[in-house]
């Protein structure tokens, strides 16, 4: 009788930093960044918590890396683009970040010991504006305006009750009855002109807002 074979054993991917880090963004995606522990993480990779100490200090310096993540996903465009262009599709791209990581928001500026794709980020967003002939100072403004508007937005944007146009139809549906027009005129008018007509969609309000934004900075930083 031939002997019998020990079925293989399937081999143990080995920690890095890089899979811890994306491990730890992959769970607070799913969970969110209040319920990461390091020993929820080290059950996610199937490792004791300790484990993950030889490729990260700490749960700081974890969501420092993680965070960095998140600023490396963000796509920063070309020298050659003009300001109004590249600060458009810098805001959209980061937009699109936060949607995948509503988690990041919260943290995403309270780095004390950010990593190199969130330095690269901030000196390019700098870089911008001076290239546009904004001085320092408008710069600062600048950054900081678009900033509060993006992550405010996102920050709402992914906190509305309902997913799509049919949710959000069956939402209205359920706070219309009690929208007197007596009571309520305007918000009554705002829902059935606005948000019940075909094709309506929160997230156009991004593209409007940030128009506004990019177009009174660009004239306040030339005036």
């Amino acid at each position: 009788m031939a002997p019998k074979t020990k079925p293989a054993t399937k081999a143990r991917i080995p920690l890095s930093r890089d899979r811890v880090l994306r491990a730890g963004v992959a769970f607070a995606d799913k969970s969110g960044i209040g319920s990461l522990t390091m020993r929820k993480l080290g059950e996610e990779l199937g490792v004791e918590a300790m484990s993950l100490y030889n490729h990260v200090a700490n749960k700081n310096d974890l969501l420092d890396g993680m965070i960095d993540l998140v600023f490396g996903e963000i796509d920063l465009p070309t020298d050659n683009t003009d300001w109004t262009t590249a600060m458009r599709q810098r805001a959209n791209s980061v937009r699109a970040a936060l949607i995948r990581h509503p988690w990041a928001i919260s943290i995403m500026e309270s780095r004390t010991s950010p990593g190199p794709a969130t330095l690269r980020h901030h000196d390019a967003v700098i870089r911008y504006c001076g290239n546009a002939g904004f001085s320092i100072e408008m710069a600062a403004h600048a950054f900081s305006l678009l900033d509060s508007y993006i992550y405010g937005f996102v920050l709402q944007e992914v906190n509305l009750p309902f997913d799509d146009q049919d949710n959000m139809g069956e939402m209205v549906d359920s706070i219309l009855p009690n929208l007197s027009p007596d009571d309520y005129p305007h918000l009554l008018e705002l829902t059935t002109e606005h948000v019940l007509q075909p094709g309506y969609s929160y997230g156009n309000e991004f593209d409007y807002g940030l128009g506004l934004i990019l177009d009174g900075l660009e004239a306040a930083a030339h005036e």
